[in-house]
Protein backbone atom coordinates (compact mmCIF):
# COMPACT_ATOMS: atom_id res chain seq x y z
CA UNK A 1 0.00 0.00 0.00
CA UNK A 2 1.29 3.45 -1.36
CA UNK A 3 1.71 5.95 2.14
CA UNK A 4 -0.81 8.04 0.06
CA UNK A 5 -3.10 5.65 -0.03
CA UNK A 6 -2.31 4.65 4.04
CA UNK A 7 -3.02 8.29 4.90
CA UNK A 8 -5.80 8.87 3.16
CA UNK A 9 -7.33 5.85 4.64
CA UNK A 10 -6.52 7.55 8.24
CA UNK A 11 -8.15 10.63 7.17
CA UNK A 12 -11.54 8.25 6.43
CA UNK A 13 -11.42 6.71 9.69
CA UNK A 14 -9.91 9.05 11.86
CA UNK A 15 -12.05 11.28 14.33
CA UNK A 16 -13.11 14.70 13.25
CA UNK A 17 -12.22 17.20 15.65
CA UNK A 18 -15.77 18.87 14.34
CA UNK A 19 -18.43 15.97 14.00
CA UNK A 20 -20.14 17.74 11.51
CA UNK A 21 -17.57 16.81 8.67
CA UNK A 22 -18.04 12.77 9.64
CA UNK A 23 -22.03 13.39 9.10
CA UNK A 24 -21.31 15.31 5.59
CA UNK A 25 -19.24 12.24 4.74
CA UNK A 26 -22.22 9.97 5.85
CA UNK A 27 -24.54 11.60 3.71
CA UNK A 28 -22.20 11.78 0.88
CA UNK A 29 -21.89 7.94 0.88
CA UNK A 30 -25.74 7.72 1.24
CA UNK A 31 -26.31 9.87 -1.26
CA UNK A 32 -23.98 7.51 -3.40
CA UNK A 33 -25.53 4.34 -2.21
CA UNK A 34 -29.16 5.49 -2.69
CA UNK A 35 -28.54 6.66 -6.17
CA UNK A 36 -27.04 3.56 -7.36
CA UNK A 37 -29.22 1.46 -5.68
CA UNK A 38 -32.05 3.35 -7.48
CA UNK A 39 -30.31 3.30 -10.87
CA UNK A 40 -29.99 -0.22 -10.89
CA UNK A 41 -33.45 -1.23 -9.63
CA UNK A 42 -34.98 1.52 -12.05
CA UNK A 43 -33.00 -0.12 -15.23
CA UNK A 44 -33.80 -3.83 -13.81
CA UNK A 45 -37.75 -2.99 -14.00
CA UNK A 46 -37.20 -1.04 -17.23
CA UNK A 47 -35.82 -4.42 -18.62
CA UNK A 48 -38.10 -6.92 -17.24
CA UNK A 49 -41.13 -4.82 -19.02
CA UNK A 50 -38.87 -4.44 -22.14
CA UNK A 51 -38.51 -7.98 -22.72
CA UNK A 52 -42.07 -8.87 -21.59
CA UNK A 53 -43.52 -6.28 -24.17
CA UNK A 54 -41.05 -8.15 -26.91
CA UNK A 55 -41.23 -11.97 -25.73
CA UNK A 56 -44.92 -11.32 -25.81
CA UNK A 57 -44.64 -9.35 -29.67
CA UNK A 58 -42.35 -12.20 -31.10
CA UNK A 59 -44.91 -14.46 -29.49
CA UNK A 60 -47.64 -13.28 -31.72
CA UNK A 61 -45.65 -12.55 -34.34
CA UNK A 62 -41.88 -13.80 -36.29
CA UNK A 63 -38.95 -12.68 -36.08
CA UNK A 64 -38.50 -11.81 -39.66
CA UNK A 65 -40.77 -11.64 -42.42
CA UNK A 66 -40.27 -12.08 -46.08
CA UNK A 67 -42.48 -10.01 -49.20
CA UNK A 68 -42.01 -8.16 -51.87
CA UNK A 69 -41.11 -4.89 -51.88
CA UNK A 70 -44.80 -3.32 -52.44
CA UNK A 71 -46.64 -6.04 -50.81
CA UNK A 72 -48.70 -6.70 -54.58
CA UNK A 73 -49.68 -8.53 -55.82
CA UNK A 74 -48.04 -11.42 -53.89
CA UNK A 75 -46.31 -14.41 -54.66
CA UNK A 76 -47.49 -18.53 -55.41
CA UNK A 77 -44.41 -20.17 -55.53
CA UNK A 78 -43.78 -20.49 -51.76
CA UNK A 79 -43.62 -23.86 -51.23
CA UNK A 80 -40.20 -23.78 -53.19
CA UNK A 81 -39.44 -20.41 -51.02
CA UNK A 82 -40.31 -21.82 -47.78
CA UNK A 83 -37.93 -25.01 -48.62
CA UNK A 84 -34.78 -22.87 -49.17
CA UNK A 85 -35.63 -20.82 -46.58
CA UNK A 86 -35.21 -23.84 -43.80
CA UNK A 87 -31.67 -24.34 -45.15
CA UNK A 88 -30.42 -20.69 -43.87
CA UNK A 89 -28.70 -21.01 -40.98
CA UNK A 90 -30.69 -20.36 -37.98
CA UNK A 91 -33.83 -20.68 -39.04
CA UNK A 92 -36.42 -22.65 -37.26
CA UNK A 93 -39.60 -22.61 -38.67
CA UNK A 94 -41.55 -20.62 -41.78
CA UNK A 95 -45.42 -20.21 -42.15
CA UNK A 96 -47.30 -18.05 -44.87
CA UNK A 97 -49.47 -15.31 -44.73
CA UNK A 98 -51.94 -12.74 -46.15
CA UNK A 99 -52.62 -9.75 -43.51
CA UNK A 100 -55.59 -7.19 -44.54
CA UNK A 101 -57.73 -4.51 -42.99
CA UNK A 102 -61.90 -5.77 -43.14
CA UNK A 103 -64.88 -5.15 -40.99
CA UNK A 104 -65.93 -7.53 -38.76
CA UNK A 105 -70.24 -7.25 -37.82
CA UNK A 106 -72.46 -8.57 -35.58
CA UNK A 107 -74.69 -6.31 -34.22
CA UNK A 108 -72.00 -3.60 -34.75
CA UNK A 109 -69.38 -2.98 -37.24
CA UNK A 110 -65.56 -2.70 -36.36
CA UNK A 111 -62.46 -2.61 -38.43
CA UNK A 112 -59.90 -5.19 -37.80
CA UNK A 113 -56.82 -6.43 -38.95
CA UNK A 114 -57.21 -9.69 -40.25
CA UNK A 115 -54.27 -12.42 -40.78
CA UNK A 116 -54.92 -15.12 -42.65
CA UNK A 117 -52.24 -18.15 -41.65
CA UNK A 118 -51.90 -22.24 -42.23
CA UNK A 119 -52.69 -23.27 -39.07
CA UNK A 120 -50.17 -25.90 -38.09
CA UNK A 121 -47.04 -23.84 -39.91
CA UNK A 122 -48.11 -21.09 -37.90
CA UNK A 123 -47.50 -23.20 -34.71
CA UNK A 124 -44.02 -23.16 -35.57
CA UNK A 125 -43.39 -19.68 -35.56
CA UNK A 126 -45.72 -18.10 -33.18
CA UNK A 127 -46.79 -18.81 -29.81
CA UNK A 128 -50.49 -18.68 -30.51
CA UNK A 129 -51.50 -22.10 -28.79
CA UNK A 130 -50.06 -20.58 -25.70
CA UNK A 131 -52.31 -17.31 -26.06
CA UNK A 132 -55.45 -19.12 -26.63
CA UNK A 133 -57.96 -18.96 -23.43
CA UNK A 134 -60.85 -20.34 -25.57
CA UNK A 135 -61.22 -22.98 -28.36
CA UNK A 136 -58.68 -23.96 -30.37
CA UNK A 137 -57.13 -23.14 -33.63
CA UNK A 138 -58.82 -24.27 -35.90
CA UNK A 139 -60.36 -22.66 -39.41
CA UNK A 140 -61.71 -25.97 -41.37
CA UNK A 141 -65.68 -25.86 -41.99
CA UNK A 142 -67.71 -25.90 -38.56
CA UNK A 143 -71.12 -27.31 -38.64
CA UNK A 144 -73.35 -25.98 -36.31
CA UNK A 145 -77.24 -26.70 -35.45
CA UNK A 146 -78.10 -27.82 -38.37
CA UNK A 147 -77.29 -24.16 -40.25
CA UNK A 148 -74.60 -24.89 -43.13
CA UNK A 149 -70.39 -25.35 -42.17
CA UNK A 150 -68.79 -22.04 -41.53
CA UNK A 151 -65.08 -21.63 -41.47
CA UNK A 152 -63.72 -20.81 -37.89
CA UNK A 153 -61.93 -17.84 -36.66
CA UNK A 154 -59.71 -16.88 -34.63
CA UNK A 155 -60.54 -13.34 -32.15
CA UNK A 156 -58.29 -11.46 -29.90
CA UNK A 157 -60.07 -11.14 -26.71
CA UNK A 158 -60.69 -7.40 -27.10
CA UNK A 159 -62.27 -8.20 -30.63
CA UNK A 160 -64.82 -10.69 -28.99
CA UNK A 161 -65.55 -8.44 -25.82
CA UNK A 162 -66.25 -5.45 -28.45
CA UNK A 163 -68.83 -7.37 -30.39
CA UNK A 164 -69.59 -9.30 -27.49
CA UNK A 165 -69.51 -13.00 -29.04
CA UNK A 166 -68.13 -16.11 -27.69
CA UNK A 167 -66.93 -19.89 -29.03
CA UNK A 168 -69.08 -20.79 -31.98
CA UNK A 169 -70.91 -17.55 -32.36
CA UNK A 170 -71.39 -16.39 -35.95
CA UNK A 171 -69.87 -13.26 -37.21
CA UNK A 172 -69.29 -11.43 -40.45
CA UNK A 173 -66.64 -10.38 -42.28
CA UNK A 174 -66.36 -7.60 -44.73
CA UNK A 175 -63.90 -7.08 -47.22
CA UNK A 176 -63.59 -3.93 -49.90
CA UNK A 177 -61.26 -6.75 -52.16
CA UNK A 178 -62.39 -6.00 -55.99
CA UNK A 179 -64.28 -2.65 -55.19
CA UNK A 180 -62.75 -0.12 -57.43
CA UNK A 181 -63.41 3.31 -57.36
CA UNK A 182 -64.80 3.66 -61.15
CA UNK A 183 -67.02 0.29 -60.86
CA UNK A 184 -70.29 2.27 -60.38
CA UNK A 185 -72.62 2.53 -57.95
CA UNK A 186 -73.85 -1.08 -58.03
CA UNK A 187 -70.66 -2.71 -56.53
CA UNK A 188 -70.67 -4.60 -53.59
CA UNK A 189 -68.44 -5.40 -50.86
CA UNK A 190 -67.31 -9.46 -50.30
CA UNK A 191 -68.79 -10.43 -47.37
CA UNK A 192 -68.05 -13.85 -45.82
CA UNK A 193 -70.03 -15.48 -42.53
CA UNK A 194 -67.36 -17.11 -39.95
CA UNK A 195 -67.76 -18.76 -36.61
CA UNK A 196 -65.89 -17.98 -33.51
CA UNK A 197 -63.94 -21.17 -32.89
CA UNK A 198 -61.36 -19.85 -30.45
CA UNK A 199 -60.45 -16.68 -28.61
CA UNK A 200 -56.54 -15.59 -27.51
CA UNK A 201 -55.10 -13.29 -25.06
CA UNK A 202 -51.48 -11.93 -26.04
CA UNK A 203 -51.68 -9.32 -23.29
CA UNK A 204 -50.42 -6.39 -25.73
CA UNK A 205 -53.76 -4.51 -26.66
CA UNK A 206 -52.47 -3.67 -29.76
CA UNK A 207 -52.74 -7.61 -30.80
CA UNK A 208 -55.80 -8.46 -28.71
CA UNK A 209 -58.15 -5.69 -29.51
CA UNK A 210 -57.36 -5.34 -33.71
CA UNK A 211 -56.59 -8.95 -35.29
CA UNK A 212 -58.67 -12.02 -35.89
CA UNK A 213 -56.94 -15.64 -37.91
CA UNK A 214 -58.66 -17.02 -40.37
CA UNK A 215 -56.94 -20.09 -42.47
CA UNK A 216 -55.03 -19.10 -45.70
CA UNK A 217 -57.03 -20.34 -47.99
CA UNK A 218 -60.19 -18.49 -46.64
CA UNK A 219 -57.36 -15.41 -46.59
CA UNK A 220 -57.14 -16.09 -50.24
CA UNK A 221 -60.70 -16.20 -51.87
CA UNK A 222 -61.92 -13.61 -49.14
CA UNK A 223 -59.31 -11.09 -49.90
CA UNK A 224 -58.70 -12.15 -53.78
CA UNK A 225 -55.51 -13.35 -54.00
CA UNK A 226 -55.88 -16.48 -55.72
CA UNK A 227 -52.77 -18.91 -55.24
CA UNK A 228 -50.64 -16.54 -54.39
CA UNK A 229 -50.05 -14.99 -50.43
CA UNK A 230 -48.57 -12.02 -49.15
CA UNK A 231 -45.72 -13.10 -47.51
CA UNK A 232 -43.95 -15.48 -45.51
CA UNK A 233 -42.91 -15.80 -41.75
CA UNK A 234 -39.74 -16.88 -40.35
CA UNK A 235 -38.80 -17.58 -37.38
CA UNK A 236 -35.13 -18.35 -35.98
CA UNK A 237 -33.78 -20.00 -32.86
CA UNK A 238 -32.31 -16.56 -31.16
CA UNK A 239 -33.81 -13.34 -31.81
CA UNK A 240 -30.11 -11.62 -31.94
CA UNK A 241 -29.68 -13.44 -35.23
CA UNK A 242 -32.37 -11.58 -36.90
CA UNK A 243 -30.01 -8.59 -38.87
CA UNK A 244 -27.81 -10.98 -39.54
CA UNK A 245 -30.16 -13.73 -41.44
CA UNK A 246 -32.62 -10.77 -42.76
CA UNK A 247 -29.83 -9.85 -44.51
CA UNK A 248 -28.46 -12.83 -45.91
CA UNK A 249 -32.26 -13.69 -47.10
CA UNK A 250 -32.25 -9.97 -49.01
CA UNK A 251 -28.94 -11.04 -50.46
CA UNK A 252 -29.86 -14.62 -51.76
CA UNK A 253 -33.49 -13.47 -53.49
CA UNK A 254 -33.04 -9.91 -54.51
CA UNK A 255 -35.53 -8.11 -55.86
CA UNK A 256 -38.47 -7.84 -55.55
CA UNK A 257 -38.15 -9.73 -52.41
CA UNK A 258 -37.37 -7.53 -49.28
CA UNK A 259 -37.45 -8.72 -45.61
CA UNK A 260 -38.37 -7.09 -42.54
CA UNK A 261 -37.62 -7.87 -38.56
CA UNK A 262 -39.35 -7.61 -35.63
CA UNK A 263 -37.21 -4.59 -34.56
CA UNK A 264 -38.13 -2.76 -37.64
CA UNK A 265 -41.65 -3.03 -37.40
CA UNK A 266 -41.62 -2.09 -33.68
CA UNK A 267 -39.25 0.64 -34.08
CA UNK A 268 -41.33 3.64 -32.25
CA UNK A 269 -42.35 1.48 -29.41
CA UNK A 270 -38.25 -0.18 -28.69
CA UNK A 271 -36.73 3.23 -29.09
CA UNK A 272 -39.09 5.38 -27.15
CA UNK A 273 -38.25 2.57 -24.01
CA UNK A 274 -34.51 3.35 -24.69
CA UNK A 275 -35.25 7.17 -24.86
CA UNK A 276 -36.90 6.83 -21.29
CA UNK A 277 -34.00 4.51 -20.22
CA UNK A 278 -32.22 6.82 -20.89
CA UNK A 279 -34.02 9.85 -19.01
CA UNK A 280 -34.03 7.63 -16.24
CA UNK A 281 -30.79 7.16 -16.21
CA UNK A 282 -29.66 11.35 -16.00
CA UNK A 283 -32.67 11.88 -13.57
CA UNK A 284 -31.30 9.43 -11.36
CA UNK A 285 -27.65 10.27 -11.37
CA UNK A 286 -28.84 13.90 -10.09
CA UNK A 287 -29.03 11.75 -6.88
CA UNK A 288 -24.99 10.55 -7.15
CA UNK A 289 -24.53 14.19 -8.84
CA UNK A 290 -26.09 15.88 -5.30
CA UNK A 291 -23.54 13.66 -3.26
CA UNK A 292 -20.54 14.31 -5.28
CA UNK A 293 -21.14 18.01 -4.47
CA UNK A 294 -21.15 16.60 -0.63
CA UNK A 295 -18.14 15.51 -1.09
CA UNK A 296 -16.49 18.63 -2.74
CA UNK A 297 -17.96 20.43 0.65
CA UNK A 298 -16.86 17.46 2.61
CA UNK A 299 -13.14 17.40 1.08
CA UNK A 300 -12.54 21.13 1.55
CA UNK A 301 -13.53 21.27 5.05
CA UNK A 302 -10.96 18.09 5.50
CA UNK A 303 -8.49 19.98 3.98
CA UNK A 304 -8.94 23.10 6.35
CA UNK A 305 -8.87 20.99 9.41
CA UNK A 306 -5.99 18.76 7.73
CA UNK A 307 -3.87 22.08 7.32
CA UNK A 308 -1.02 21.55 9.91
CA UNK A 309 -0.67 18.10 8.53
CA UNK A 310 -0.33 18.60 4.98
CA UNK A 311 2.04 21.45 5.91
CA UNK A 312 4.21 18.99 7.55
CA UNK A 313 4.24 16.29 4.32
CA UNK A 314 5.14 18.64 2.08
CA UNK A 315 7.90 19.71 4.47
CA UNK A 316 8.83 16.18 5.04
CA UNK A 317 8.93 15.83 0.51
CA UNK A 318 5.53 15.48 -0.05
CA UNK A 319 5.33 16.06 -3.36
CA UNK A 320 2.21 18.29 -5.73
CA UNK A 321 0.81 14.83 -6.99
CA UNK A 322 1.27 12.57 -3.31
CA UNK A 323 -0.71 15.22 -1.69
CA UNK A 324 -3.32 15.16 -4.21
CA UNK A 325 -3.48 11.50 -4.78
CA UNK A 326 -4.58 11.36 -0.87
CA UNK A 327 -7.13 13.56 -1.14
CA UNK A 328 -8.21 12.13 -4.39
CA UNK A 329 -8.35 8.76 -3.21
CA UNK A 330 -10.41 9.85 0.13
CA UNK A 331 -12.97 10.95 -2.05
CA UNK A 332 -12.64 7.82 -4.16
CA UNK A 333 -13.08 5.68 -1.04
CA UNK A 334 -16.44 7.47 -0.28
CA UNK A 335 -17.28 6.98 -3.74
CA UNK A 336 -16.35 3.26 -3.89
CA UNK A 337 -17.81 2.53 -0.49
CA UNK A 338 -20.89 3.55 -1.70
CA UNK A 339 -20.92 2.04 -4.82
CA UNK A 340 -20.01 -1.30 -3.38
CA UNK A 341 -23.12 -1.22 -0.83
CA UNK A 342 -25.60 0.75 -3.49
CA UNK A 343 -24.89 -2.24 -5.99
CA UNK A 344 -25.51 -4.82 -3.41
CA UNK A 345 -28.63 -3.40 -2.42
CA UNK A 346 -30.03 -2.75 -5.66
CA UNK A 347 -29.30 -6.52 -6.30
CA UNK A 348 -30.58 -8.16 -3.09
CA UNK A 349 -33.94 -6.06 -3.52
CA UNK A 350 -33.96 -6.94 -7.33
CA UNK A 351 -33.25 -10.90 -6.78
CA UNK A 352 -35.87 -10.96 -3.68
CA UNK A 353 -38.93 -9.34 -6.12
CA UNK A 354 -37.65 -12.32 -8.56
CA UNK A 355 -37.77 -14.71 -6.26
CA UNK A 356 -40.41 -13.83 -3.91
CA UNK A 357 -42.53 -11.18 -6.02
CA UNK A 358 -43.10 -8.64 -3.79
CA UNK A 359 -44.67 -6.51 -5.67
CA UNK A 360 -48.18 -7.23 -7.64
CA UNK A 361 -49.82 -5.47 -10.45
CA UNK A 362 -53.16 -5.02 -10.95
CA UNK A 363 -54.14 -7.87 -13.89
CA UNK A 364 -56.97 -5.94 -15.40
CA UNK A 365 -54.83 -2.79 -15.86
CA UNK A 366 -51.45 -4.83 -16.81
CA UNK A 367 -50.57 -7.48 -18.94
CA UNK A 368 -48.57 -9.26 -15.86
CA UNK A 369 -48.99 -9.97 -12.45
CA UNK A 370 -46.13 -8.98 -10.82
CA UNK A 371 -43.49 -6.57 -11.35
CA UNK A 372 -40.57 -7.42 -13.82
CA UNK A 373 -37.44 -7.78 -13.21
CA UNK A 374 -33.92 -8.13 -15.79
CA UNK A 375 -30.64 -7.68 -14.15
CA UNK A 376 -27.88 -7.30 -16.48
CA UNK A 377 -24.47 -6.88 -15.86
CA UNK A 378 -23.91 -4.17 -18.32
CA UNK A 379 -25.60 -1.92 -16.29
CA UNK A 380 -23.92 -2.52 -13.29
CA UNK A 381 -20.54 -1.93 -14.97
CA UNK A 382 -22.25 0.90 -16.89
CA UNK A 383 -23.33 2.44 -13.76
CA UNK A 384 -20.86 1.67 -11.24
CA UNK A 385 -18.26 3.48 -13.44
CA UNK A 386 -20.35 6.66 -14.19
CA UNK A 387 -20.42 6.58 -10.16
CA UNK A 388 -17.08 6.45 -9.59
CA UNK A 389 -16.28 9.29 -12.27
CA UNK A 390 -18.78 11.26 -10.38
CA UNK A 391 -16.98 11.02 -6.92
CA UNK A 392 -13.07 11.49 -9.07
CA UNK A 393 -13.87 14.50 -10.72
CA UNK A 394 -15.82 15.77 -7.70
CA UNK A 395 -12.52 15.44 -5.78
CA UNK A 396 -10.22 17.26 -7.69
CA UNK A 397 -10.74 20.23 -6.99
CA UNK A 398 -10.62 20.28 -3.11
CA UNK A 399 -7.30 17.77 -3.39
CA UNK A 400 -5.69 20.72 -6.07
CA UNK A 401 -6.42 22.92 -3.19
CA UNK A 402 -4.87 20.73 -0.95
CA UNK A 403 -1.73 20.63 -3.26
CA UNK A 404 -1.42 24.04 -3.44
CA UNK A 405 -1.11 25.20 0.30
CA UNK A 406 2.58 26.46 0.99
CA UNK A 407 4.12 24.36 3.62
CA UNK A 408 5.19 27.68 5.90
CA UNK A 409 2.35 29.32 5.58
CA UNK A 410 0.52 25.63 6.94
CA UNK A 411 2.75 25.30 10.05
CA UNK A 412 3.61 29.00 11.16
CA UNK A 413 0.48 29.53 13.80
CA UNK A 414 0.95 25.91 14.97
Amino acid sequence: MSYELFIAERYFRSKRKTGFISLITIFSLGGILIGVAALIITLAIMNGFETEVRTRIIGFDAHIRLNQIHKQPGFENYPEIIDQLKHFDHVVGCAPYIIENAIIQTEKPKTIIVKGVDAEAERDVSKINEYLVAGNLDFGMVPFEGEPPRPGILLGRGVADRLVVGLMDKVYLISPAGLSLTGGPFQTPMVRIFRVTGVFESGLNEFDSNIGLIGINQAQDFFQYGTKIQGIEIKLDHIENSDAVAADIRNKFGEPYTTETWFERNKTLFSWMQIEKWVAFIVLSLIILVAAFNIISTLIMIVMEKNKEVGILKTMGATFESIMRIFLFHGLVVGLVGTVLGSLIGYVACWTQMKYEWFSLPSDIYFIHTLPIEMKVTDFIFISLSALMLTIVASIYPAWKASKLEPVEAIRYE
